[in-house]
């Protein structure tokens, strides 16, 4: 094992539908991120980071697994991740002595039936945590999971650590009655604050259980934490205090790009107020979580990873939420400071996050397999070698698409059949007939540069061609 003085302690903070371009380094976007700016300015912060499938359950889990989409073994939201499939938590914890923590929304499997899943880690948030690869955990159900757990179980009561911690407050059925109004008023549009005070408020919870994980981790062995934050996804509720964030004083922000007249400008600049707010809190409790690493004494010898596992398409080209091939979609933060990072503030290079697999393994000395997809960074974060790609690849159902920082090349994706909210193609396709889907289709090929609307592929027949040779390798 690598001497405990020379490996870093790594602090993962990873987000829930967070698309790549709402930051405070972006000038078109006026959303205030101070902490992820100061980390930023401590290491390098990607804007062409994208995820391997635009999907939670999938993503993540081609995440644990170090593997692409194609070979994670869950397609969609509805199946559980086989659990013979090695993960880096357990490698990081049976092998390289990490000691490993997580909380919050640890999604690999099925999450749609009514059901106890495999996500569901009890009122504890502690079930499963052996197997997982966890040393200390509490971990709880999903945004909108935990509510219909509830209601669909016969007793109506507590079905995560969540909702019983609503429930000890004497706000869960307050909680509930909130998500029904929201889904029956219009769950795209409906940006009304939540009767929750900030303390109830899901991240502030989950913040609170990551530093309490923190104080009670062993000071003799590096540690892992994984804090993983619900929002910004949908619905969009907020507290009274972040609902008055970018509306006292008014702050204006882009409308979407193409959008298709389904929702008014007025009712889209709501929205987009309370994604900001989210963000925003987002950002104030990444920064409790640096400040109690620093105050432990262990800031210099941290990595600090902040990411998201897929973006949000906010009514763009008339979609909302992800599964689309579109880049506020698949396009994600990701931000990197700590030992062995060189500062270079913003980066453009495309990178994906499927490879923090073998980054984290490699600067805790694990070994990593050979039945693997991920490439470690850790070198070319240190500045000390070239991108680990050229291309960047993601996928979902029958579309695969590869992107090299500004065109990108999508097979077996049909435009008009991807109309946002709820109204997409199935997800669970086959091999075999995702394959013919995408002979079926023509090549799709975008400069994300100028428009996702206009296929450029008959204009760049050598781009059609170093792209498609690239997906080859899928």
């Amino acid at each position: 094992m690598t001497d405990r003085d020379t490996r870093p302690n790594i602090l993962f903070v990873q987000t829930d539908q967070q698309r790549g371009d709402w930051h405070g380094g972006n000038p078109d976007v006026p959303v205030r991120t101070p902490n992820l700016d100061a980390l930023r300015e401590r290491g390098v912060q990607f804007t062409n980071a994208i995820c391997p499938s635009p999907l939670c359950s999938p993503t993540r889990t081609c995440l644990a697994s170090g593997r692409e989409y194609e070979r994670c073994g869950v397609p969609s939201n509805s199946v559980n991740w086989p659990r013979d499939t090695m993960n880096y938590h357990r490698i990081l914890r049976d092998q390289a002595g990490y000691h490993v923590m997580a909380c919050g929304k640890f999604h690999i499997g099925e999450n749609q039936s009514g059901k106890p899943p495999e996500f569901n880690w009890g009122v504890d948030g502690r079930r499963l945590m052996e197997e997982w690869g966890f040393s200390d955990c509490l971990l709880n159900a999903g945004k909108n999971q935990a509510t219909n757990l509830v209601r669909n179980s016969k007793e109506g009561t507590p079905q995560d650590p969540y909702m019983a911690y609503l429930d000890e407050q004497g706000l869960m059925d307050v909680h509930i009655e909130d998500y029904v109004r929201r889904n029956r008023e219009g769950v795209w549009t409906a940006t009304f604050p939540t009767a929750l005070p900030d303390e109830a408020y899901f991240d502030a919870w989950i913040t609170r259980n990551g530093l309490q994980l923190l104080d009670r981790s062993p000071t003799n062995a590096p540690w892992y934490l994984e804090v993983n934050f619900q929002n910004p996804h949908h619905p969009w509720d907020i507290t009274e205090r972040m609902h008055k964030l970018y509306r006292d004083p008014p702050v204006d922000f882009p409308q979407p790009t193409e959008p298709d007249g389904s929702a008014s400008p007025e009712a889209h600049s709501e929205v987009r107020k309370n994604y900001a707010a989210m963000l925003e809190h987002l950002d104030e409790c990444l920064g409790r979580l640096i400040a109690r690493v620093e105050e432990r004494g262990e800031l210099d010898n941290t990595l600090i990873v902040f990411g998201s596992d897929h973006g949000e398409m906010l009514g763009d080209y008339g979609q909302w939420q992800k599964q689309s091939p579109l880049q506020a979609s698949i396009g994600v933060p990701l931000a990197v400071a700590g030992p062995g990072v060189a500062k270079r503030n913003l980066c453009d290079d495309p990178v994906t996050i499927l490879d923090l697999h073998a980054t984290f393994l490699e600067v805790a000395g694990a070994k990593l397999s050979n039945d693997v997809d991920s490439r470690s960074m850790a070198r070319y974060l240190a500045d000390q070698a070239d991108p680990p790609r050229d291309v960047v690849f993601s996928g979902l159902g029958a579309w695969r698409l590869v992107f090299d920082g500004r065109y990108k090349l999508i097979l077996g994706y049909d435009p008009d059949k991807r109309r946002g909210g709820e109204e997409w193609e199935p997800w669970g396709v086959d091999p075999s007939e995702s394959r013919k889907i995408q002979r079926d289709r023509p090549p799709i090929l975008y400069d994300v540069q100028t428009s996702e609307s206009v296929n450029v592929a008959d204009r760049h027949p050598e781009i059609v061609k170093r792209l498609s040779e690239s997906l080859k390798d899928l």
